[in-house]
């Protein structure tokens, strides 16, 4: 199926690449959008289901171990320390695999997403920093027939990750790995120059960003220079729609299908949240756990409140002035949610969203798409009628 035309998913569509690889043919039970199945998907990869009744895995799925971490050594130019690249580069020089799935750039413009295979360190160096726009990483899966690779690394986030594991048994692999990344909010490019624009004082030099535990979206630029602004004091009237309809209705935040995920959703500021799933996720983790500061992972504060206040304020698209957005922010970061709480914060903000926007937008699907665990966390809040 050629790029640009219309995708079984329809405008649903996450433009994960499966539909430009020969694996089209298994979209329709593949796709995230199509069909979710967390529960097999659970059971085939980490040996069982997110047991519903145990809060950490109601929210942050199957466990094995969860830590927080920052590399004592970091890699200059990566987004945070530089776990996700520096493991790539280990997975590759111990031989543990053959190539790196990851996410480069384009020479052209540093935000837009060239997947590659990785074969060589500089590869997955060359990959460091988020690229916070729809990327169809699984369309390099064309390029494995005839390449030699038998064993693989796949970074990638939640829809990608699921595709990837419904097509897994029919990939030309002796072992897959996948690395997971948690991830929400993604933009076409189009959408992404509308935040920058909307957001930073100087869009056109912005390197990177991330909404952080903060309650704050750091910038970098060019020149090395931080930015931040407050949550509260984004246009939300003009930035509602700019978000990518899959990403609305996603609920696959914190990659449920990855051997081992790497955010900071679930960290205190500063440093970054790790999931061992599994085996596989152990053996991954293994690899760099001697370069890790480590520390445990830790949960303060009461999200509940401000989840539901949220919900009211973001349906309302209530804009704050700036000056009250700063002072907002200001009491925010001193009594809000930190660590596993923001996390959870975080997914019931965005589960009770996107859990809405279904019903107004296609509620013929909400009853099949939304899971049993996103279920449960929705029905504790109170959602807008219309």
């Amino acid at each position: 199926m050629a790029r640009g035309t219309v995708r079984p998913a329809k405008d649903l569509c996450s433009d994960c690449g499966l539909c430009d690889s020969r694996w089209v043919a298994y979209v329709r039970q593949s796709c995230a959008f199509l069909h979710q199945d967390f529960e097999g998907m659970e059971r085939r990869h980490h040996g069982r289901s997110r047991d519903l009744d145990q809060e950490h895995e109601l929210y942050f799925g199957v466990q094995q171990r969860m830590l927080t971490a920052r590399l004592k050594a970091p890699i200059q130019g990566a987004q945070w320390t530089g776990i996700v690249s520096h493991l790539g580069i280990k997975a590759l020089k111990s031989g543990l695999v053959d190539a790196v799935l990851c996410v480069q750039q384009s020479p052209e413009d540093r935000f837009t997403p060239v997947p590659v295979l990785a074969r060589t360190p500089e590869e997955v160096l060359a990959a460091r920093v988020n690229k916070p726009t729809l990327s169809n990483n699984l369309s390099v899966l064309e390029q494995l027939p005839g390449s030699g690779i038998r064993r693989l690394l796949a970074i990638g986030v939640g829809c990608q990750i699921q595709a990837l594991r419904a097509v897994q048994d029919t990939l030309p692999l002796e072992q897959l790995y996948v690395l997971g990344l948690p991830c929400v909010d993604n933009v076409s490019r189009e959408g992404l120059q509308t935040f920058l624009n909307s957001a930073s004082d100087s869009p056109e030099t912005v390197v990177h960003y991330e909404f952080m535990q903060d309650f704050r979206i750091h910038f970098r630029h060019q020149d090395g220079r931080e930015e931040t602004v407050p949550f509260f004091g984004l246009d939300t009237p003009k930035l509602k729609d700019v978000f990518a309809p899959s990403c609305l209705s996603c609920f696959d935040y914190v990659n449920a299908g990855a051997d081992l995920v790497v955010g900071y959703m679930g960290a205190e500021f500063g440093r970054q949240w790790l999931v061992v799933r599994n085996d596989r996720g152990a053996d991954l983790l293994r690899l760099i756990e001697a370069d890790l500061d480590i520390a445990p992972v830790t949960s303060r504060g009461d999200r509940r409140s401000a989840v539901q206040q949220g919900i009211d304020a973001y349906d309302k698209a209530v804009r704050l002035p700036m000056w009250l957005a700063e002072l907002v922010g200001w009491v925010v970061q001193r009594i809000g949610p930190k660590g596993l709480e923001y996390g959870r914060f975080s997914i019931d903000s965005h589960f009770t969203r996107n859990a809405l926007w279904l019903r107004r937008h296609h509620p013929g699907m909400l009853e099949r798409h939304l899971p049993a665990f996103a279920r449960r966390i929705v029905e504790r809040y109170r959602l807008p009628s219309t």
